[in-house]
Formats: structure tokens, C-alpha cells, sequence
């Protein structure tokens, strides 16, 4: 699937990092904290999106009675406590090192700020897979075209030689806006459902990818 692409830019929160479950025990523990309904996996799965502020409507913040600026921040620091809970996808490591070994080069492109993305990337001694680790400039995750427009003009391929691989419409949207394709995986933040909505293909794995 990935096989005619000579650059593949990863997604990384859902994508190569299994960290649903922990986003989900945080915001659950927010929504209790101001006496809301947690939501299930099922539920977080459907109305998890981009940008987060909507996200956080959705599911009951009310930012007319608090910041939005102070809960990303109260959510950064909490999932930075607790990120010693979270593992790489089953086959992550392996689908990297079999990439690397094609002679195919790949990037990183995630919704963590910059620093924080980079120090991440590093507790799994999995930097030495990538040309780039692209994040954002803040926390507040609002989107990641520029960004990515931004390393396309850094890589020496033309569009139709790179392939974005994420887990939520937002990876198809900024893959458009970058004029490059996109393979979307199932097993992160948003079901393969509603994925699979947005008429680019959709995986159940990471395996599948070299299928």
C-alpha cells in the first residue's frame, strides 16, 4: 500500500503511539470534575476531532465559565505525568525498521508541540527513523497544515512520491492541503467508521500497510 511512495510522514499520537485510552482517562476525569457524563470508548471514538476546542464543546465544556487555554494546559501536564502508561503500537517498531531498510525515509508530523513531540520521540529511542519531527508551535492543537506544507517544502519529492499516514480526518485533511495522499488506520482516536467517510483508504492495522 505504502509501496510506490518514496517518503512517509507519520501521524504520531493514535498512529504509531497507542495513547487513546490515556486521553480518555484524562478528559473523563475532567468531565467528572465538573459533574458531566465520561464518555466510553465508543463515544470518545465518534466525537473526538479537530481542533480540539470543538472536541472539548462537544462533550459539555462550557468556555464561557472557564479558559480554553488553561484546560490544554491543565490536559498537557496531566498526560505528560502519566505518559510513562503509554507503548508504541504492537507493530510500530517493526514497520519503521522494514520502511528504513526499502531505502524509504519518513517523518513525523504531530499535533504535540514541537519540544514535546521531540523529547516523546526520544524516550523510544525511535529517533534514528526519521528526517524530521514536526510538532506545534503551541499546545492548544488547533491544526497541522501549515506545519506540514512547511515540511513538504523540506523534503526533495514531489507530492505525488509522499504519503501521509494518521488515524483521524484531520491526517486526510492536512494530506490534502499538502497535495500529497493519505492511508488512514483504524485503531486510534476515531472509529474506521467514520473514516472511512472520507474516501481515502482505511487499514485496520499498521501490517496492513506493507500489504
Amino acid at each position: 500500500m505504502i509501496d510506490n511512495y518514496r517518503h512517509i510522514i507519520w501521524d504520531w499520537n493514535g498512529t504509531l503511539l497507542d495513547d487513546m485510552s490515556l486521553n480518555l482517562a484524562i478528559v473523563n476525569d475532567m468531565l467528572r470534575d465538573r459533574g458531566l457524563a465520561p464518555l466510553t470508548v465508543e463515544r470518545y471514538r465518534e466525537v473526538f476531532t479537530f481542533p480540539i476546542r470543538d472536541y472539548y464543546e462537544n462533550i459539555g465544556f462550557d468556555f464561557s465559565r472557564e479558559s480554553y487555554e488553561q484546560l490544554s494546559l491543565r490536559f498537557v501536564a496531566t498526560y505528560r505525568s502519566r505518559w510513562h502508561e503509554i507503548k508504541l503500537f504492537p507493530q510500530a517498531r517493526r514497520i519503521l525498521e522494514q520502511i528504513q531498510a526499502s531505502g524509504k525515509t519518513q517523518s513525523v508530523l504531530s499535533a504535540h508541540q514541537h519540544d514535546t513531540l521531540s523529547e516523546f520521540v526520544g524516550t523510544f529511542s525511535i529517533n534514528n527513523f526519521f528526517q524530521h519531527l514536526i510538532g506545534l508551535e503551541n499546545t492548544y492543537a488547533h491544526s497541522k497544515v501549515d506545519q506540514g506544507r512547511g515540511l513538504l517544502a523540506m523534503l526533495p519529492h514531489p507530492e505525488f512520491e509522499v504519503v501521509l499516514v494518521g488515524d483521524t480526518l484531520h491526517d486526510a485533511e492536512v494530506a490534502e492541503a499538502m497535495g500529497v495522499n493519505c492511508v488512514l488506520v483504524g485503531h486510534g482516536h476515531q472509529s474506521k467508521e467514520r473514516l472511512q467517510q472520507c474516501g481515502v483508504p482505511v487499514v485496520d492495522a499498521l501490517s496492513a500497510l506493507l500489504d
